[in-house]
């Protein structure tokens, strides 16, 4: 049965709060905009997110969420009141998130029914189970469920999409120009941070080894990506390694300007974070680290991903910080990781040698 809403002009998207998951929310976004393609779609999301989607076909304006603060929660409550929003979709679970929209009253408010926060929802589907626990399924289509629940025609490709504006491109392009990096080189960019937590962080000491494999073995210029805070481990990165490292760090690159950087690089090697989600959807080659994470929440898209990972009897724990001796990262060898990297840049390689004989 469709539960499609109708008579809707004005649509209001409560975006997820982490970069990975806006990232696998864009099929969802996609969906939203094919079905109503008349609506006035407007993305509520984190200030510091913003850059991640403000690019992209799916939203006619976008707001900054603010509900973490007193004053910023009613901020955004006066600004939903004045949108009228027909109709509100909400991607993060909380009843935090629940609760602007309704006191902004929003008409039709859809997202998960988990506990109590769905006595204040309009509808939504319930997350799958066993028995008590919910199963964990991929991001992307745990999204797309509240599209499938609305009865919404869901897209044929499933796949996360990013798109980089004229000006955030020339930037990048500049950049890596300043870089030294030309259209020839092969260029492997390494993510060794992770806004979660220290537990999804593999060894700087492992990325410095790992610099120095791919440098010497397949003559490639090594790209530092970097974001806040994470200044000591690009020092330890740095000082360790015999490798020439391009340090990103001085640069600040954000989250738009990652963008662009992380489309030019050949392969990608990182910790289970948000620019993984960055290199799918630019199909650009990952290698993932993983630890403490469930990877039945990201099993998707992996045509062009190798996911390494060690299973221990305490994981996945989820926790922010290790409470024992991290060895599901620590267990992980730079060796492990340049064969799995080596694989993936040859077998694109071997499909780009393909494609041009055609």
């Amino acid at each position: 049965m469709s539960r499609k809403p109708d008579a809707v002009e004005t649509i209001l998207v409560r975006c997820p709060n982490w970069v990975g998951d806006v990232v696998m929310a864009t099929p969802t976004l996609d969906c939203l905009r094919d079905n109503f393609p008349t609506a006035r779609i407007i993305g509520a999301i984190r200030r510091n997110l913003r850059a991640v989607v403000e690019e992209g076909p799916w939203f006619d304006d976008i707001i900054d969420c603010e509900d973490k603060t007193w004053p910023g929660f009613r901020r955004m409550v006066r600004r939903i009141r004045a949108m009228k929003p027909d109709m509100a979709v909400l991607l993060p679970n909380s009843i935090r998130s629940v609760l602007p929209f309704r006191l902004g009253r929003a008409k039709r408010i859809y997202g998960y029914r988990r506990s109590l926060r769905g006595l204040l929802l309009s509808g939504g589907p319930r997350p799958m189970r066993d028995r008590t626990k919910i199963t964990p399924i991929p991001m992307q289509d745990y999204y797309l469920e509240i599209c499938r629940w609305l009865g919404l025609t869901l897209p044929a490709a499933r796949e996360p999409r990013l798109f980089i504006g004229h000006d955030l491109r020339k930037q990048g392009d500049n950049l890596l120009k300043r870089y030294g990096i030309q259209e020839k080189d092969k260029l492997v960019a390494l993510n060794p941070g992770a806004s979660f937590g220290s537990s999804k962080c593999w060894p700087a000491e492992h990325f410095a080894v790992t610099a120095e494999l791919f440098e010497q073995h397949m003559q490639a210029k090594i790209l530092l990506l970097s974001g806040p805070g994470e200044d000591e481990i690009v020092h330890t990165i740095i000082t360790k390694t015999r490798a020439a490292i391009i340090n990103t760090y001085p640069d600040r690159v954000d989250l738009g300007l990652l963008k662009p950087l992380v489309r030019r690089c050949n392969l990608l090697i990182t910790n289970d974070t948000g620019p993984r989600h960055y290199a799918v959807a630019f199909h650009v080659p990952v290698v993932v680290i993983m630890g403490p994470t469930d990877p039945r929440y990201t099993c998707a898209n992996l045509e062009r991903t190798t996911v390494i990972r060690k299973e221990l009897d305490c994981s996945p724990c989820h926790k922010k910080v290790c409470p024992t001796d991290h060895r599901c990262m620590k267990d992980i060898t730079p060796e492990m990781v340049f064969e799995a990297g080596r694989k993936l840049l040859e077998d694109q390689e071997q499909h780009e040698t393909v494609v041009l004989q055609r």
